[in-house]
């Protein structure tokens, strides 16, 4: 009975196990393709939140809008990432595809924009863009295949990475919630001496005025 009992627990611990590592990767695997639509002489720029220290990769691809046909000459694009601070970490110049891999060197918004040229007559084309960054961007099958370890033994890595990421995230959101607590504290404290200094110069504005209306009754003998 015990054994069974025993065996019952495992099973149960294994599927638990398995359903949280498929959820995270489903959610892992959401929201990191996009297509975007140029027109010649138009450019949009995708930004990311990306910390220091993490991978991350892009590749990206003009749509050919008639795959029994070469794509046109015309269909070329410019591409550049920036850094927060506006240092180049990826700069290509009519092109149909590539791919950029770096790791980040700062923490902040990294931007990829796509500059398609100006054409006559105009030219309307879509770009197909993937970006990953952290955990996503790794090669866990390359990693698999030089550790020589099973799926299984990935999927957990996996998990594990996800949640040091999500740790790291918390962390970072304390931080801001620190310096938000303390700007809020310096805005308070510049707004009761504004306050004050208001206060101040009410009353001796109307001192003043106080003053000049005495003064103006004694002139006129009324006081």
């Amino acid at each position: 009975m015990d054994l069974r009992l025993s065996t019952c627990k495992i099973q149960m611990t294994t599927l638990r196990l398995i359903f949280i590592i498929t959820m995270t990767m489903l959610m892992m695997r959401t929201g990191d393709s996009m297509r975007l639509d140029l027109e010649s002489g138009t450019t949009k720029c995708i930004s990311d939140d990306i910390k220091m220290n993490y991978l991350t990769v892009g590749t990206y691809s003009v749509v050919n809008p008639n795959e029994a046909i070469h794509l046109p000459a015309s269909h070329k694009i410019f591409v550049t990432v920036a850094s927060p601070k506006g240092h180049t970490q990826h700069q290509a110049e009519n092109v149909e595809s590539g791919k950029f891999v770096f790791t980040a060197v700062e923490d902040g918004d990294y931007t990829t924009c796509f500059i398609a040229p100006v054409l006559k007559p105009p030219a309307k084309f879509a770009v197909d863009f993937e970006w990953k960054s952290g955990v996503e961007a790794k090669d866990w099958a390359t990693i698999a295949k030089r550790g020589q370890i099973n799926m299984l033994e990935v999927e957990v890595r996996k998990l594990l990475d996800v949640t040091e990421s999500i740790h790291d995230e918390m962390f970072l959101l304390r931080e801001r919630e620190r310096e938000m607590q303390e700007l809020n504290r310096s805005t308070n404290s510049r707004m009761a001496g504004l306050s004050l200094f208001s206060l101040v110069v009410t009353l001796f504005v109307a001192g003043l005025q106080l003053w000049h209306l005495k003064s103006f009754l004694e002139r006129k003998k009324l006081l």
